[in-house]
């Protein structure tokens, strides 16, 4: 097998947006597909490190975590950690990495820090970046590391004035930084039936972005936000939840595209 189909899938989980559910899918998702049997990566960016917290690492012990990636103090071997899930490991965040901008802005291929410390090392089978609310440096690496964006949007009113400005820095990433990166897709969360307001948004979004959302969309549903408190995901805390089927059922989803883009190639 050549080098190049042993490369992983580089996914980064984003949007601007705080609170819509982005680093819960990119927890969740990861967990369903390692029990699928992928070997999978999450690689946390986000100063908050609330990926980090969900899958049970206390801060103490976090280490240097993926600001080590960014100042090239660690490699990545030297960074990854196992998880309470099989084939599911973890790259924590840490806090230092609030000041990335200020103290990484003027490097040499600020863009490409987290490109360059991942791709000579990465093992998994598909990677995410949980990248942080807004559309800094942080953010910026994770989309020019990645192969492919998923965006995770709230069914609420102003979910589609937020994501057109994502749209626009994707675009602007593939003109001047990235110009292989695609939208792996849109993923619709705390979706309520019983809400009209909630029904409307998404029958909006689709309406708007057509085959790129996922048909499967993540509900409203507590054992999903209890689940982070014990440090496991939702799959782990209750594999039988309205919230963990929906994650299973997102996984099959993806695996589904991701059949269909090999045989498109």
């Amino acid at each position: 097998m050549s080098e190049a189909k042993k490369r992983p899938r580089i996914i980064a989980v984003a949007n601007q947006k705080g609170g819509v559910g982005k680093t819960t899918t990119a927890i969740n998702l990861a967990c369903a597909l390692a029990v699928s049997g992928q070997k999978v990566l999450l690689v946390d960016i986000d100063p908050q490190g609330n990926a980090s917290t969900g899958l049970g690492v206390a801060p103490g012990a976090r280490k240097i975590g993926t600001y080590g990636l960014f100042s090239g103090e660690a490699t990545l071997p030297e960074l990854v950690m196992d998880t309470s899930v099989e084939n599911l490991s973890l790259v924590p965040a840490v806090a230092d990495l609030i000041g990335a901008d200020l103290e990484f802005g003027q490097e040499e291929r600020r863009e490409f820090l987290l490109r360059d410390a991942l791709l000579p090392h990465c093992q998994a089978d598909t990677v995410f970046i949980d990248c942080p609310p807004g559309l800094g440096l942080l953010t910026l690496n994770g989309l020019v590391a990645a192969d492919a964006v998923l965006v995770p949007l709230q069914a609420e009113f102003f979910a589609l004035e937020g994501i057109s400005q994502l749209m626009r820095t994707i675009d602007a990433v593939k003109r001047g930084l990235n110009p292989a990166l695609e939208i792996e897709g849109i993923v619709l969360t705390m979706t309520d039936r019983r809400n009209n307001l909630s029904e409307q948004v998404s029958a909006d979004v689709r309406g708007h972005f057509g085959a790129a959302v996922f048909e499967t969309a993540i509900p409203r549903n507590i054992r999903i936000t209890e689940a982070p408190s014990h440090g496991v995901p939702v799959l782990l805390y209750d594999f039988r939840s309205a919230g963990a089927q929906a994650y299973l059922a997102l996984a099959a989803e993806f695996l589904k595209r991701a059949r269909a883009r090999k045989v498109a190639a």
